[in-house]
């Protein structure tokens, strides 16, 4: 009767031969002991140190390279995908470099053995393509849009979106979509032609300095936290915007402004550098003592796109 060893539920024969010496050496200093030879003479089973499994090896293996554990491998991946804030599932069988996981939203998702190693170290992150889709079709439908699709053109940067109010489909940056800096290319207003607000806006520097701009926006807003602010924790507000016709008649109040401030008041004109790293523009930025003729500027425009009364 042939003798059997058992290795993963399932019986393997073994061979006779013996054990040589140097083989047994070999596997100890690997992390495995010789249990006996199976199968034919290429064969051997072994025995893990650290988690006491069965496994069935070649000998060229133990010899000439490092046999790998496949409880211990496992293991490793189960403690990996937790660190992760995953839970391990299976391996993918279609690569081996893959597998499949579950996402904290109780998705399945399928990523890379690799990837969810640096997740784990903190190198990375990781998302759910299905939770971000949701996510994606949620801000659009916000700014009054319906995401198609990815981009057309394959820039990972922008999306395919159909206006709710016209219908017409266009390619997008997300990062507009986000903060509203756009305009249907249907239905929408060129800026020129477009309403548009003057504004006033303070900032206060980590020194304690607070500073002043006058600019004009189509949406001031989204110009001061997504275009204007380096540090989100940076103290800021709007004192006052104005709504004006169209872009092209703020533009033109703006610059009036700003070449009668610094014809009147040279001194209150802020040096670049001062605020350099904290608010993203080069010039325009004046000293707070000016801030109050700034707003009594805003309030005289103010006036003259009131509606009057008869």
């Amino acid at each position: 009767m042939t003798n059997t060893i058992t290795i993963s539920d399932t019986a393997f024969p073994t061979f006779p031969g013996k054990i040589l010496p140097h083989w047994i050496e070999a596997a100890t200093a690997k992390g495995f002991d010789i249990m006996d030879r199976i199968i034919d003479r290429l064969h051997v089973a072994l025995r893990c140190h650290q988690c006491g499994a069965l496994i069935k090896a070649r000998l060229y293996t133990v010899m000439s390279a490092q046999p790998l554990c496949p409880y211990c491998v496992q293991t490793g991946w189960l403690i990996t995908a937790q660190n992760a804030g995953l839970t391990y599932i299976d391996r993918c069988p279609e690569d081996r470099h893959y597998a499949f996981y579950e996402a904290p939203c109780g998705h399945k998702i399928r990523r890379q053995l690799e990837l969810v190693e640096r997740v784990a170290a903190g190198r990375t992150g990781i998302r759910c393509n299905i939770c971000h889709k949701e996510s994606e079709t949620d801000e659009a439908t916000k700014q009054g849009w319906t995401l198609l699709g990815p981009d057309p053109e394959g820039n990972p940067n922008y999306r395919h979106y159909q206006h709710t109010d016209c219908g017409h489909s266009q390619r997008i940056a997300r990062a507009n979509l986000q903060t509203g800096r756009l305009s249907c290319g249907g239905c929408g207003e060129q800026w020129s032609a477009a309403p548009s607000h003057l504004y006033a806006m303070r900032f206060t520097l980590p020194n304690s300095r607070n500073l002043v701009k006058l600019g004009y926006s189509k949406n001031p807003e989204s110009r001061l936290h997504h275009q204007l602010i380096s540090d989100p924790a940076m103290p800021c507000a709007i004192l006052r915007k104005v709504a004006v016709p169209s872009g092209q008649i703020a533009i033109r109040k703006e610059k009036a402004l700003h070449r009668k401030f610094r014809r009147d008041y040279a001194d209150a004109v802020v040096d670049p550098a001062i605020y350099k790293g904290h608010i993203k523009v080069k010039s325009e930025i004046y000293d707070d003592r000016l801030t109050e003729t700034i707003l009594a500027e805003l309030d005289a425009i103010a006036t003259d796109f009131t509606p009057r009364v008869s």
